[in-house]
């Protein structure tokens, strides 16, 4: 990324305050990481909530995690109309006082039940903080562009889930559960005050869209079925939803399973770096091959290790050994069609992108999220229906993108820009 900074007042009618580059991906990757972290900084501590609130069934213990990204996908249909609305920085800030307020309430919950509810409400109220992030890009960038901005953040957003298990277990050394969730409404409270504080408005007051019912469920319904795109907002789904089952049985699957123990914080942390390491990569050659070329190849590798999976997975004797370094692998791959299949998606929306992202975001993770719900409630003491579950997403993923492209893979649109920031004009 350039060094220099990038003002975001491209237009005249969006606010003048200027915003570093850099700091703008750091501050829309930690608006991302909030979510991240309320997942993942619970993983180490799903025993100890199953203990202390009297959960006998012990694959109930991933509802902790399965129902916040259901509801996180269920609220992201109201935040990107909304923000088409009233603009990208009140809807974002009211998003990051609903995280704070029920993050304490998860934090003081009586019991599981009670808990789920405050989860479901936490993932609701702060859905914003996942879909806005892609419109506020999407105001700035189209094509390859956006795919490269994406990935740069998706990069730097990344360490949150190197890190939340490791920050989990350590809180769990010296405090319970319940701090976990008093942490996060801390941090929220801090990464939202450097928003307020330093992000301008982004969407052009020329593309302000009305309340009206009709026309938001037109503008939504123009971004779930036009046929270049949802290919890929399913797709990515698919896949996402593959890696959400890992998320969910992971500790279960690598802590108890493989016998890593103590030692899962690290090894869940490390195949975030795999992620981070892909983000990278895909941001430096985006540009020059075209996120069509790099997703639509990386969706093949893909397929092809998961297959590997299945074989190792059959063996009675797989290790941890075997199964870490081909599941890593599988992962770089999701590096390079995430970003890329989401800029691919959003890229003819420029003046709906609030209500495209909104849309694009609620199947996504909604699809996403039961998928993974369904996988790691399939745990069966192996990592067989974990690996079927990779074959069979990224089979399903593979035929979405080839009726997206009208069976063709490889080859860039010729009406996509490919170099260079947009201004906020609609295309």
């Amino acid at each position: 990324m350039a060094s220099t900074p990038t003002p975001l007042n491209r237009a005249p009618d969006v606010s003048p305050l200027a915003i570093g580059a850099r700091e703008f991906v750091a501050m829309m990757a930690a608006t991302m990481a909030l979510q991240a972290l309320a997942v993942d900084a619970m993983l180490p501590a799903l025993g100890q909530i199953a203990h202390d609130l009297g959960v006998s069934n012990p694959n109930h213990r991933q509802l902790v995690v399965g129902v916040f990204l259901v509801a996180a996908g269920c609220g992201s249909l109201l935040p990107g109309p909304l923000s088409d609305r009233y603009g990208r920085r009140r809807v974002l800030l009211v998003s990051f006082a609903g995280y704070i307020v029920l993050s304490l309430g998860c934090a003081l919950a009586p019991g599981f039940n009670t808990l789920i509810g405050f989860r479901v409400a936490q993932a609701l109220a702060s859905a914003g903080l996942t879909v806005l992030p892609s419109a506020i890009i999407r105001d700035r960038h189209s094509g390859d562009a956006m795919a490269r901005m994406q990935s740069t953040v998706s990069m730097v957003f990344m360490i949150a889930p190197m890190v939340a298990p490791t920050v989990g277990q350590a809180v769990l050394l010296v405090a319970g559960w319940r701090v976990i969730f008093a942490m996060l409404a801390v941090l929220a409270g801090v990464i939202g005050a450097w928003v307020a504080l330093r992000l301008p408005e982004t969407m052009a007051v020329r593309h302000r869209q009305t309340i009206n019912p009709a026309r938001i469920a037109g503008n939504m319904a123009t971004a779930a079925t036009t046929r270049a795109t949802m290919g890929y907002t399913i797709g990515g789904s698919l896949t996402f939803g593959a890696m959400l089952g890992y998320i969910n049985s992971s500790e279960q699957l690598v802590a108890e399973h493989f016998g890593a123990g103590a030692l899962f914080p690290l090894l869940f942390g490390s195949i975030a770096i795999v992620l981070a390491v892909a983000n990278f990569v895909n941001a430096r050659i985006v540009t020059l091959l075209g996120a069509r070329r790099v997703s639509h190849g990386a969706l093949l590798v893909f397929l092809v290790l998961s297959v590997v999976q299945v074989i190792q997975a059959r063996s009675p004797h797989e290790t941890l050994a075997q199964f870490m370094p081909v599941l890593a692998a599988n992962t770089c791959m999701l590096g390079f069609i995430g970003a890329n299949f989401s800029s691919i998606a959003m890229q003819p929306f420029a003046g709906i992108a609030g209500a495209a992202s909104s849309v694009q975001a609620f199947l996504r993770m909604l699809i996403a999220a039961s998928l993974g719900i369904v996988i790691g409630q399939a745990y069966n003491g192996t990592a067989l229906p974990l690996a079927v579950a990779f074959v069979v997403c990224g089979i399903g993923a593979l035929a979405l993108v080839l009726y997206s492209e009208h069976g063709r893979l490889f080859a860039p649109r010729d009406d996509e820009p490919r170099h260079g920031p947009q201004h906020f004009d609609a295309h």
